[in-house]
């Protein structure tokens, strides 16, 4: 089977079918001179999955327009926002990684990881098969030791982790991105406590949270099939305090705040009252 046939036989569809959206958004950050980050096999993804640079942009209304263009520059500013913590987790010794919900993520190949590291994607097998049909036409190397888990997050994922030999004595950073936003309130406790039942004291993690009114404002009137048309959950008026409750010492931060340090400052004031950020990293104490 040739891998046009392979990217024919397992088309994106359902929530990660959103990855290749995200592939999208960072292959068009990429081709910016002052971008935050270079994503060189996102375009290759974008491109598998049927969102190529001849497609044309989506129609629709400017009030549509807008919503798309806030929902990918959230996408590129918690992209950066997370690198960051992967590097500061490296630096103080970590060296297991573990991506829930992985999709398209290409950090296992993009990014310099010190000698020793483990790098762990887990999601379905729909979108690693996917994947993997596109990285073997790149001929893409993994700079880390790359291990996939194809398991549902509903499912017994933390046996099946175990079982591709991630070590919960020994720290590991995880990275949950654009994930929670589509999990019912209770899978998100019970991915957050299962997170918690395998880090090692000086574990870390990378969260994004759907802010508080992110659903009504995107998904009220949002296009079937669309990502905002599948954001389920928001994130708790507390996300410092309830994260303490699985025995995390977490900071928040919001995306203008994230934006103005990277250099794209968000110029438009805010349209409602900002609360709590929907940016998380957490230390395991």
């Amino acid at each position: 089977m040739t891998d046009e046939q392979k990217h024919e036989h397992v088309q994106p569809s359902g929530v990660w079918a959103t990855a290749v959206g995200v592939a999208r958004v960072r292959a068009l950050e990429t081709e910016r001179e002052n971008a935050l980050f270079r994503d060189p096999l996102a375009q290759a993804f974008a491109t598998a999955g049927g969102l190529g640079p001849s497609v044309p942009t989506l129609p629709g209304d400017e009030a549509a327009r807008r919503r798309r263009l806030g929902v990918a520059f959230s996408i590129v500013i918690r992209t950066k926002f997370l690198d960051d913590l992967l590097r500061q987790a490296s630096a103080s010794g970590i060296r297991q990684v573990v991506l829930l919900g992985a999709g398209m993520d290409s950090r296992a190949f993009r990014m310099d990881w010190p000698a020793g590291t483990r790098l762990f994607e887990v999601d379905t097998a729909a979108p690693l098969d996917f994947k993997a049909s596109v990285l073997r036409q790149e001929r893409a190397v993994a700079r880390c030791e790359r291990i996939t888990v194809p398991v549902d997050l509903r499912e017994d994922w933390p046996g099946a982790l175990a079982a591709a030999g991630h070590d919960p004595a020994v720290p590991t950073v995880w990275i949950a991105e654009g994930l929670l936003i589509y999990l019912p309130e209770d899978a998100v406790e019970l991915l957050l406590a299962r997170i918690s039942a395998q880090s090692a004291t000086g574990s870390r993690m990378g969260l994004t949270l759907g802010s508080r009114g992110v659903i009504e404002r995107f998904a009220a009137d949002a296009a079937p099939g669309s990502a905002a048309s599948m954001w389920v959950s928001e994130m708790p008026d507390d996300p410092v305090g309830w994260l303490a409750g699985y025995g995390w010492e977490a900071d928040s931060h919001t995306l203008r705040e994230r934006a103005a340090a990277y250099g794209r400052p968000i110029s438009t004031p805010p349209q409602h009252e900002e609360g709590p950020g929907g940016l998380i990293s957490a230390v395991r104490r």
